[in-house]
């Protein structure tokens, strides 16, 4: 049995309704079928999720939130028009989106969660109503029903280890189950989202709490591409990735899938598919354990921006016993989380996103490690992007880092720093973010075309 995701854009319109039950019939294994928010339908359209923020800030601020409950309730009434679903569907949404305008808004710490779940909540409820009238024995679902009991942490839910034996109950049922994705209940009943990408990690916990053989997630690429299709024309399509692989270029900037998503999958080692929801017949990119491919040193290159390096210099550093933990610890404190440390014998580089500094958090890290270490030089080096390559084999190939920083000094880019994990899956390089894309093209000729 199989456990099958559907994205926004697979689901922003009837159009695409019908290929994702075209989908779900083909194959009568597809028994789990997660789902997301109507994305957008074009270009210049809202997605519901946006429009539910939206919505947030209107009822939060004790602004008028009719025109937003009426946008969000006609985009679900377009969908049921147009497919012929019955209206009883629809006015449980209905009633459902105009009640978000009636809780607490004082101390409910889960109000902007609650929120944003109705899109993905409101949506599964149309999709098995859909299913049911196209002949599929369907049934829509609660992620509390399911089992999908969450940690109390706004917008960054993990699941209870307990959850997994519950969800392990939804293989008794015999509908076709519609779970909307991207939240859990926590067990005081409250609703809790998952990080970004929230629906690819409800597919991967319930692909693993329900054993299942394999997990589908359906987008609107055909698969993952070596580099970027937005920098590189024509990238090469890849066919199968590790885990691990795919963990560090979901971490640098492939979006295709969350790297978050990764993990329930991996430790049940459930493989998983990224197929086109447009283009079902591709076989896609498969994601496994170990592949049976071999040989390419580096699979894949990713980018990703907005990071800023602390840069900390002190002669005799390596003498001082804990000067690492300190530095650490301050940031701690101040809740900034790190990325990256390349460290020499007197110097020190913590990368950390930009989203977690503003001029205050600076000027309080600057005060806390002078006072603190009384560093010889202490500052901030902004807009870097890091530049990643991926390949798992790459530790049975001498030279992959050497050809890479000659394909990148032929290209006239400077390497600020270089950071190598001791499972060689990956050879991290930092550069000014105004050379991201020359980096990508210059390291795509040097593996791909040379």
């Amino acid at each position: 049995m199989k456990v099958i995701k559907f994205g926004g854009s697979s689901l922003a319109s009837a159009e695409q309704l019908t290929k994702v039950l075209n989908i779900v019939k083909n194959d009568p294994t597809r028994k789990f079928v997660v789902v997301s928010a109507p994305g957008k339908r074009n270009d210049t359209d809202t997605k519901v999720t946006d429009a539910l923020i939206a919505y947030y800030k209107s009822y939060k601020n004790g602004d008028d939130v009719t025109e937003n409950q009426s946008w969000i309730i006609a985009r679900y009434q377009s969908i049921c028009d147009e497919l012929g679903i019955p209206g009883a569907v629809m006015a449980n949404i209905s009633a459902d989106i105009k009640a978000l305008a009636s809780l607490p808004i004082q101390g409910n710490q889960f109000l902007y969660d609650t929120f944003l779940a109705a899109g993905e909540n409101n949506n599964a409820k149309l999709i098995a109503e859909y299913f049911i009238e196209n002949g599929i024995n369907a049934k829509y679902i609660h992620p509390l029903d399911a089992g999908i009991i969450v940690t109390p942490e706004p917008g960054n839910a993990r699941l209870l280890p307990s959850s997994n034996e519950k969800i392990n109950y939804l293989n008794e049922l015999e509908e076709t189950l519609v779970i909307p994705g991207f939240f859990g209940v926590t067990e005081k009943g409250d609703i809790c989202t998952f990080s970004r990408g929230g629906s690819d990690i409800t597919g991967s916990i319930v692909a693993a709490g329900v054993h299942a053989e394999l997990y589908e997630n359906f987008t609107d690429v055909d698969g993952i591409f070596a580099a970027h299709p937005g920098i590189i024309n024509n990238p090469a399509s890849i066919t199968e990735l590790t885990y691990k692989e795919m963990r560090e270029l979901a971490y640098a900037g492939f979006s295709v899938l969350h790297d978050e998503a990764l993990l329930p999958a991996y430790r049940a080692s459930v493989p998983l598919i990224i197929k086109n929801t447009n283009n079902p017949e591709h076989p896609g990119t498969r994601i496994v354990a170990k592949r049976s491919v071999t040989g390419s040193p580096v699979v894949g290159i990713a980018a990703d921006g907005d990071f800023t390096s602390l840069n900390i210099s002190k002669y005799l550093m390596n003498r001082e016993i804990g000067f690492g933990r300190k530095v650490l610890h301050i940031l701690e404190k101040l809740g900034i989380r790190f990325e990256h440390m390349p460290t020499g014998i007197d110097d020190m580089s913590v990368i950390m996103r930009n989203r977690y500094l503003t001029k205050q958090i600076e000027r309080s890290v600057i005060q806390n490690l002078t006072e603190s270490l009384q560093p010889d030089i202490l500052h901030f080096e902004k807009n870097l992007s890091i530049i990643m390559i991926v390949g798992e084999d790459m530790n049975e190939h001498i030279g992959v880092t050497a050809r890479a920083a000659n394909a990148l000094a032929k290209a006239g880019i400077n390497i600020e720093m270089l950071s190598q994990g001791s499972s060689e899956v990956s050879v991290m390089f930092i550069v000014k973010s105004n050379q991201e894309k020359a980096a990508i093209k210059a390291l795509y000729q040097a593996f791909f075309e040379a």
